[in-house]
């Protein structure tokens, strides 16, 4: 397998996002790749008025230095001077009435903005701007908490304890040491790094510092004054609540069931990872790679997505041009030859890429087509190799494509290993069911159950079959966990006590 070829490979399974990456690093390195604009142009084109092939005899380009806001006030005195008599008909002294005229302190430092923004190469005070330099800097959870730790501890040596605990709180806010281990580093007192940690659990947000769960609600409870006797008895046996074991958490609180229904509702709103909400990676964005339209034949239009579309040309022009000046049988040939062929492989590597992947989205599209048309439950059981042979492609090309690559649709964005689904039989010998359709049938038959008659798991297999699914319970049982649904059993206990609240 040759280089060139491994790259292709590699390009097929790049998101757009590393598509672009790399695309900069190789026009980067290569003088004979362009990125070409909307139009189809050399960005080079549009730039100083020097045509990306037309270089200088010395191959660079004159530096040229010139006032931008002359160059502005110059040409709208050349446009409007000819209708005007060269003046402008207007009393700039009547402009801004209220404000009064510019003091003479006021005018230069206005002025010496107004050119620093414009990016005025000259003069003292011209550097230009950075719009980052408007933008609010995202504060980590460090820095808010060393912030409130300067002025809660006073001593040099409470704050250098307090460092080393900030040291060790993990994104969600968790403390990863204990005390005694840092006390025996740090070589003081366990309980001055226990006095120490009590003031640091008393920062915003509120939570953080907490050795468990359990102390991590405590303490936002208490920043609430909410922490009474019941209240810490619940938390303490947050394993019962997991369970929905209701009857234990009232016996050991001492309350009945509106005032357990209520402190439940209390701790639903908590923050279990008080942490979070200063997390400093930046989300990234969706885009989709193909888009996906009702057709007007009543079928679907299939399209790449222009935008995730790399727009890269080879300038032969500037390979012809830069060619004659070089010696034959030199390295600058040799050089410019590697330039040309790699830039051939690459523009030819990104279409074929495209190519690949509109094939195998057309072909999920047609497969997938009743998905498209009717929801989830219409979903059908699809494998790589039912594509592959499809479109006549190898499987671990299709495997490639549809590694994250997403597609818009009517029903939303869905990545391309959506569409690929484990097969359910039928009861009746019909055609064979997607295990996605069926998860969405056990979500909707246990949302829309109600109090008298919640559905066991071997209920939900008998109404299935009688629709004709063939599944078992272990795997009614096994989705139904994979969805976070709780048992029949606790279903039952949490929709009786909502029941009684309601009436």
């Amino acid at each position: 397998m040759t280089p060139q070829l491994m790259q292709s490979i590699q390009l097929l399974q790049m998101t757009h996002f590393e598509l672009t990456h790399f695309i900069e690093q190789e026009v980067e390195k290569n003088p004979l790749l362009e990125v070409a604009g909307q139009d189809g142009a050399f960005e080079s084109e549009r730039g100083d008025g020097v045509a990306a092939g037309e270089p200088a005899d010395d191959f660079g380009l004159e530096a040229a230095t010139f006032d931008p806001l002359g160059d502005v006030f110059e040409n709208t005195r050349k446009d409007l001077g000819p209708q005007m008599g060269g003046e402008l008909d207007v009393d700039f002294g009547n402009v801004f009435q209220d404000d009064g005229p510019p003091t003479r302190a006021d005018a230069p430092e206005m002025i010496g903005q107004w050119r620093s923004m414009a990016g005025a190469g000259t003069g003292e005070g011209a550097e230009g701007y950075d719009l980052e330099d408007f933008v609010a800097e995202r504060r980590s959870l460090r820095d808010v908490l060393s912030e409130q730790m300067a002025l809660a501890l006073r001593g040099e040596r409470q704050r250098l304890i307090g460092l080393h605990l900030i040291d060790h709180v993990d994104a969600a806010g968790y403390l990863q040491t204990t005390p005694a281990e840092l006390a025996e580093r740090l070589g003081c007192g366990c309980a001055e790094v226990e006095d120490v940690l009590s003031t640091l659990q008393t920062l915003d947000p509120p939570g953080v510092f907490a050795r468990s769960l359990s102390e991590c609600l405590k303490l936002q409870l208490r920043a609430l004054d909410r922490l009474d006797p019941a209240m810490e008895a619940l938390v303490d046996h947050l394993e019962l609540l997991a369970r929905r074991d209701f009857a234990s958490l009232k016996r050991i609180c001492g309350v009945d069931e509106e005032d357990l229904i209520d402190m439940l509702a209390e701790i639903r709103a908590l923050d279990p990872k008080p942490g979070t909400r200063y997390e400093t990676a930046p989300s990234e964005a969706i885009v989709p790679d193909i888009v996906v339209r009702p057709a007007l034949d009543g079928g679907w239009s299939v399209e790449l997505n222009p935008e995730t579309l790399p727009r890269v040309l080879v300038n032969h022009s500037y390979y012809a041009k830069v060619s004659r000046h070089a010696p034959k049988h030199s390295g600058d040939q040799s050089f410019l030859s590697e330039c040309l062929q790699s830039a051939n492989w690459l523009t030819r590597s990104l279409d074929q890429r495209a190519k690949t992947i509109l094939k195998v989205a057309s072909e999920i599209v047609r497969q997938q087509s009743a998905f498209l048309a009717h929801g989830v439950e219409h979903l059908k059981p699809l494998n790589l190799k039912a594509i592959a042979d499809a479109i006549k492609m190898h499987e671990s090309t299709v495997s490639r494509v549809t590694s994250n690559k997403y597609m818009m649709t009517p029903r939303g964005v869905f990545e391309l290993k959506y569409f690929f689904t484990v097969s359910i039989g039928s009861a009746e010998g019909g055609d064979a069911h997607s295990a996605e359709s069926i998860r969405h049938r056990i979500r909707q038959l246990i949302t829309t159950e109600r109090a008298e008659s919640v559905l066991s798991d071997d209920d939900i297999v008998d109404i299935l079959r009688k629709s004709g699914v063939d599944i078992a319970r272990r795997t009614v049982a096994k989705y139904r966990e994979a969805m976070d649904i709780p048992s029949s059993v606790q279903r039952r206990r949490e929709k009786r006590a909502l029941a009684k609240i309601s009436a």
